[in-house]
């Protein structure tokens, strides 16, 4: 398993930019627009992981700018922690032997959400290429929030 960013969900993109990069001192490691889903993902370093940030190698904060005005009450605005694994299937399974709720099943192979105890949102990526569709997980709903 290797840890890979925190996502923060911000208000307003140019403020954000200026505390994390400017003021705290983070660099932009990459940057995409998703016009379809309306927001903005910004990936930020510590100057002294920059270069292995942008190999995908060193964690990073993403901040997440949803182009529509949202209200980040209770918490909201903490998106989650992400961490890539070798074999999603067999992460899912051992969680949810040990209890944990699959929020967001794993259907395409490749992402999956759960909850720590104390409601925090945790992404789950495949390694590599998408794994093959699978059951339980092709036809297990989501349950709940994530």
């Amino acid at each position: 398993m290797r840890y890979l960013h925190t996502m923060v969900r911000v208000k307003d993109l140019d403020a954000s930019l200026r505390f994390y990069r400017d003021l705290l001192g983070l660099v932009e490691t990459r940057r995409s627009e998703h016009e379809a889903g309306r927001f903005t993902l910004v990936y930020l370093a510590a100057p002294k992981d920059q270069a292995r940030a942008e190999a995908e190698q060193s964690p990073e904060v993403e901040l997440t700018w949803n182009w529509d005005d949202q209200d980040y009450d209770g918490g909201r605005n903490f998106g989650h922690l992400a961490f890539r694994v070798d074999d999603i299937y067999a992460a899912c399974q051992r969680l949810m032997d040990g209890g944990v709720v699959i929020n967001r099943p794993p259907r395409d192979g490749h992402m999956a959400f759960i909850r720590s105890p104390d409601g925090i949102s945790i992404e789950l990526l495949q390694e590599g290429a998408r794994l093959a569709p699978a059951e339980p997980w092709a036809s297990m709903p989501n349950v709940g929030s994530w």
